[in-house]
């Protein structure tokens, strides 16, 4: 485990249920690459990414300490490229053609999220007590 500052964050909605809870399961993995977990809604999230609120809760975000960023699809391959047991998937994910059906299988999971996690009736740690 990493205890120097981190190399990144990787941005999730944390109204989404899935989101909310995928996402902070993996903190240990993504801490071995210097990457911590933080939600989209965090008060410097915004500010820092000069996007607007809408155009942050798009897709999940991959932010370095140097400013870059890299958004949806991408992220999920940065991660599988990075740990070794991922990586024959990361390959996958780049092969042509298997490329763009990753690329949907993403977009059509991130336009959906919060239906779908309604439909799981999954809702956000925060609100399961109510």
């Amino acid at each position: 485990m990493r205890t120097d500052s981190p190399e990144g964050w990787v941005l999730y909605d944390e109204t989404c249920g899935v989101c909310s809870r995928w996402v902070p399961f993996w903190a240990p993995t993504l801490a071995r690459l210097g990457l911590t977990v933080t939600p989209q809604q965090a008060p410097w999230v915004v500010s820092r990414l000069g996007l607007s609120p809408d155009a942050v809760l798009r897709d999940i975000l991959l932010l370095f300490n140097d400013g870059r960023q890299i958004a949806g699809a991408d992220v999920y391959r940065y991660v599988m490229r990075n740990i070794w047991w991922a990586y024959p998937l990361y390959v996958l994910s780049i092969t042509p053609g298997l490329r763009q059906l990753f690329d949907l299988g993403y977009r059509v999971f991130a336009d959906n999220r919060l239906g779908i996690s309604a439909a799981c009736g999954l809702r956000p740690p925060d609100q399961d007590l109510r």
